[in-house]
């Protein structure tokens, strides 16, 4: 076994293997660029070797820098993770002419399959069913509509070398293609250094299966079962689970009976993932073979109960696997959701800054939950535009598919961040969502479910009771503080107002409250005529400046997130967010009688929706534009987003130029 392995990747999977190896009793190296001096993975390794600028291209991308590193430190083998060189064939070979092992698959394999055009080659030489497509280099735009017509729309345009849904849009006609040929190709070159891209037939209402496999330098090779990654935004993962609500075990054999036949056809000898697109009735098409540990492997790890990392390392020291395919059995159910720094809100796009709050759940088993969760970041740490936006994988795992969902949901209401835009709302939100909790899947349940963007979930019936309960129990708890401050000034004793209105939004609850001082809160319903309703006994040991309220409701767990406004509360909970007033029953008269403000009106600006790069501006000052038509290219965390008109208008004026840096909300464009 190592003594000493060198990790050639940063954040979350950098951490991941540290862990094991770790345990396995191995020293660990880490590299990090200017941007990542003092990230996590810098912190937790044994040592640390600066590699170079904050840019990928000028750190972990160079080939030289790492193995100099692995050189200078001793380390005799090293772990890619994914992303950034995992699939490069050239990494390998340069790491076994300066003596030091690869923990990974060999060259051979990573040239069949780590490149998705050779990769389709290979698998259909093998006699795996594939995708429809054209799998020769494209040259140009004019190229890409006349193949992407022969094939037929609508089509997948993928980088060659890509992964991690960069380099892929999917075209429905002949304008999308062109323009998802060019930003494929724009994306592909930064993120992988190779910007060939190829196309192929799109399966309308997919979901998307992957086996995991597992294979040793001795010729075995099994596979672990298979997670579905249906839930996707512009293709890639936010949500998978393991195994896959779809199959039965005939199908389950055969994809992996397949997946393992192509890893035996190539001669592969490590962890990788065969991705399958599969109908709604079963039938699956081979996609692509990632060379590498996948994002969401956690899944299979806790489903399985085998650490995919450790397996890496022991295979890549020479050792035999320690399974047959008979030894391998999946027990439960595990949810993974990836924790990424957007903002729901403004159409998911990058948001970087510091973390001012960072506060995950507790993990760790109990009455047969698991909660895992995979991170690269601390309280107090950046995340950078130069690198991918993920902040943390919150894994859950049950007995069933309901109760790792449930899991996950209630992970996910205590998990606090603040300082940056995060996705946590909308995680939230899909975990309540009938058609994910019912397993009706495909790829595009994103863009279907949510075709405007995310907003966050209205409260109704039982649910805004809840809310408005625990914002209840948070006001009369501050009231009860302030009458036990001492030296107030003599006189008649305060007594404050039991019954509340609390204001959610538009909607109002009449209550009334009593208990505390170390005993539970008593909330009672009670409708504008007086009539009561059902009483909820609220407990919970919070504090104010506490970030979750964490409590029990009749007896039942909730963890509900807090922040003071003006006035009141912004609560959080369930995929809800609730701004809670509460007021006494004549306040309420009043607030009733105030104006409401209204926001500034920016119909006729373009504005910057992340802080990121002008790559391109696509219109002259008065020109005449139309919805749907490109105005300008903004860069931000290795991805191209192209910014269009949302209704007809005339330029008027010009506010950045390509190259500019700017931050959120900045006028790129003022129409007429």
């Amino acid at each position: 076994m190592f003594k000493k392995i060198l990790i050639a990747n940063r954040g979350e999977i950098a951490c991941r293997v540290i862990k094991t190896a770790r345990r396995l009793g191995i020293k660990t190296v880490a590299v990090y660029s200017d941007a990542d001096r003092d990230a996590l993975h810098v912190e937790m390794a044994d040592e640390a070797v600066h590699i170079g600028q904050a840019a990928a291209a000028q750190s972990y991308l160079v080939i030289d820098k790492i193995v100099a590193a692995a050189k200078a430190t001793g380390a005799e083998a090293v772990h890619p993770g994914y992303g950034f060189l995992s699939e490069r064939e050239a990494f390998p070979v340069a790491l076994e002419k300066a003596g030091i092992v690869f923990i990974g698959p060999n060259p051979r394999a990573i040239a069949a399959m780590g490149d998705k055009i050779e990769s389709k080659k290979a698998a259909a030489r093998a006699k795996v069913s594939t995708v429809p497509g054209h799998l020769g280099e494209i040259a140009d735009e004019k190229q890409a509509v006349k193949i992407a017509a022969d094939v037929g729309y609508p089509v997948m345009i993928k980088a060659s070398a890509g992964g991690g849904g960069k380099g892929m849009r999917i075209a429905h006609n002949a304008r999308e293609c062109e323009e998802g040929f060019a930003s494929a190709r724009s994306e592909a070159k930064s993120s992988f250094g190779d910007d060939r891209v190829f196309i192929e037939k799109f399966i309308v209402n997919p979901r998307h299966i992957e086996i995991q496999v597992l294979g040793d330098k001795h010729g075995n090779v099994i596979h672990l079962g298979e997670r579905e990654c249906s839930i996707q935004r512009r293709n890639q993962k936010v949500v998978e689970e393991a195994p896959s609500p779809l199959l039965d075990e005939a199908t389950r054999a055969a994809m992996g009976a397949q997946a393992v036949e192509l890893a035996r056809a190539v001669g592969y000898d490590s962890a990788g993932t065969v991705e399958f697109v599969a109908g709604q009735d079963r039938s699956f098409f081979f996609l692509e073979m990632n060379t590498r540990l996948q994002v969401e492997h956690p899944v299979t790890e806790l489903v399985t109960g085998i650490d995919l990392v450790e397996e890496m390392i022991r295979v890549a020291a020479g050792e035999k696997l320690r399974l047959k395919q008979t030894d391998v059995k999946l027990n439960g159910w595990a949810v993974e959701t990836r924790i990424y720094a957007e903002d729901p809100y403004r159409y998911f796009l990058p948001s970087i800054g510091r973390l001012t709050t960072y506060k995950p759940p507790a993990e760790g088993v109990a009455d047969g939950i698991t909660v895992r969760n995979d991170t690269g970041v601390g309280e107090g740490g950046e995340i950078s535009m130069f690198y991918d936006p993920m902040i943390a994988k919150l894994v859950t795992h049950a007995p069933t598919r309901i109760a790792a969902i449930d899991a996950q949901a209630d992970a996910l209401d205590a998990f606090r961040i603040d300082g940056i835009g995060h996705n946590i709302p909308f995680l939230a939100a899909i975990m309540q969502h009938p058609r994910w909790r019912e397993a009706r899947l495909s790829t595009g349940f994103i863009a279907e479910e949510y075709p405007g963007g995310f907003q966050p979930r209205e409260a109704a019936g039982a649910e805004q009771e809840t809310l408005a309960a625990v914002a209840a129990a948070i006001d009369h708890l501050n009231n009860l503080r302030r009458r036990s401050i001492s030296q107030q000034m003599t006189g008649d004793t305060v007594s404050f107002a039991r019954r509340r209105v609390v204001r959610l939004g538009a909607a109002q609850r009449h209550l009334d409250i009593a208990g505390g001082n170390d005993t539970p809160f008593y909330v009672t319903l009670v409708d504008p005529a007086g009539t009561r309703g059902r009483t909820m006994e609220v407990a919970s040991t919070w504090w104010p400046g506490q970030p979750v309220w964490r409590g029990r409701i009749d007896g039942r767990e909730a963890a509900v997130q807090v922040w003071p406004v003006l006035n009141g509360w912004r609560l959080a909970w369930r995929g809800i967010s609730a701004h809670a007033i509460v007021y006494t029953e004549r306040e309420a008269a009043l607030a009733a009688l105030m104006p409401a403000k209204t926001a500034d009106d920016t119909s006729k600006l373009l504005l910057c929706p992340m802080p990121g790069l002008i790559k391109a501006i696509h219109v002259g000052l008065g020109a005449e534009v139309k919805a749907g038509d490109a105005l300008a290219v903004v860069e931000a965390m290795k991805m191209e987003n192209i910014l269009r008109a949302e209704r007809d208008g005339v330029v008027k004026a010009i506010k950045a130029k390509p190259g500019d840096s700017l931050a959120v909300d900045a006028v790129i464009l003022e129409f007429a």
